[in-house]
């Protein structure tokens, strides 16, 4: 599985809704994705991918899109 499949899997879990909208479009600005749902998609890609998240990176402009959550795994990741 594709990190950017992984992503929108976990992003399905954490929301309970299906995403479908382009990996540039702002998931905050959809409606799709709030402040609160953020720490469990961040929690789910920790998880799956084996890394932790300082604090000062659990800010909406970093996991924006889908584009960007991708970004920050590869960067991240173990």
């Amino acid at each position: 599985m594709s990190t950017r499949d992984k992503v929108i899997e976990i992003l399905n879990t954490a929301t309970s809704k299906t995403y479908s909208g382009a990996d540039d479009e702002s998931l905050f600005d959809s409606g799709f994705l709030d402040s609160f749902g953020l720490t469990d998609v961040v929690a789910g890609l920790e998880n799956a991918f084996g890394f932790k998240t300082p604090d000062g990176d659990l800010t909406p402009r970093k996991f924006e899109t889908v584009e960007k959550m991708v970004a920050y795994v590869e960067d991240h990741r173990a």
